[in-house]
């Protein structure tokens, strides 16, 4: 049987715009996506548009967006957007992600009251907060974060504020900053296991985003800690768990696993659509390993039903203190 390959062009030509540090990088042709990956287009939805235009109007990018999520029309059509601080561009080149690399602008001062703005204006009972790379900054960004946890908090005090960071390397008292802001989730993705770092996310050091989640809780144990990981990259099965034993030892209280999808030829390719029966599996591995709170499955993203799971996220740590008291 003769395969034929599609050469889409023009995805060529975006992928040499938005990448231009993946451009010299061989192909890899995009596989077809099983069954059970494909989602609905969100079609005609008064709220989806009304959420995309609340977006435009505060100049607020998201995360659903340029990381060109899979669960964006179902996520918009409830109100449920993730916000991107700091820019559109980041300054690492991960072989997984679609957001533009490159070098930033400078910070927007009145981003985080159009951050607050879009927050009470959507009546979100929580939000999720994430950001590019930033390491043009001295900080990394931190006291922006803390001056958007700051501002929601301001005006929609009964929201609960979930952020997700860089891993602020070499940004000596960055982490301490945002931990005073208090968030109420604070997750940082370790995306993949050790050894494929240096193919997958150069710019980053696996201990380092395990030390800063661990910090997380040496500072502040009432914050719940999160992480995710992709699967589908070439990982095996007992990586997976040595990342999740690693997480127990830093007392990561949440566990997102969901499937790598390729953005464009210039990314690193998809080895294998991990089935949903496979998550399944996973996702028992990672509970019988001690997280509060686990989503494993092929459309999980870090903020996926997020706040459906802070809620039980919350709920299963009044269970576990009760137990311990009893």
């Amino acid at each position: 049987m003769v395969q034929r390959i599609v050469i889409n062009h023009q995805r060529e030509r975006m992928a040499a715009i938005r990448h231009p540090e993946k451009a010299h990088r061989p192909d890899n042709p995009i596989q077809k996506k099983p069954s059970w990956i494909r989602v609905k287009a969100p079609g005609n939805n008064p709220v989806y548009d009304e959420t995309r235009e609340l977006m435009r109007k505060h100049g607020l990018a998201t995360v659903c967006e340029e990381a060109a999520c899979p669960n964006i029309g179902e996520c918009w059509s409830q109100r449920h957007a993730t916000m991107m601080i700091m820019g559109e561009i980041c300054t690492r080149a991960c072989a997984f992600c679609n957001v533009t690399t490159g070098l930033p602008n400078k910070l927007d001062p009145d981003e985080p009251a159009h951050v607050a703005e879009a927050v009470a204006k959507l009546g979100l009972k929580h939000v999720v907060i994430t950001s590019v790379d930033r390491d043009d900054l001295p900080d990394g960004g931190a006291q922006h974060f803390a001056d958007v946890i700051a501002a929601v908090r301001a005006s929609s005090p009964d929201t609960t504020i979930e952020i997700l960071t860089p891993d602020f390397l070499r940004k000596p008292g960055a982490l301490e900053v945002v931990v005073e802001a208090r968030p109420d989730v604070f997750n940082h993705n370790i995306e993949t296991v050790p050894r494929l770092y240096p193919g997958i996310r150069p710019g980053a050091r696996y201990y380092q985003s395990v030390r800063l989640l661990d910090d997380v809780k040496k500072l502040d144990p009432s914050i719940f800690t999160k992480s995710g990981m992709m699967l589908g990259l070439g990982e095996e099965k007992m990586e997976v768990a040595q990342v999740m034993d690693d997480f127990r030892i830093a007392d990561v209280d949440f566990l997102t696993l969901g499937q790598y999808l390729q953005p464009t030829v210039k990314h690193a390719a998809v080895k294998s659509f991990v089935t949903p029966d496979e998550f399944a599996d996973y996702g028992a591995m990672a509970r019988a390993k001690g997280f509060l709170q686990v989503s494993s499955s092929p459309l999980t993203r870090s903020s996926y039903h997020a706040d459906r799971d802070f809620a039980e996220l919350r709920e299963a740590r009044a269970r576990r203190l009760k137990k311990g008291q009893d």
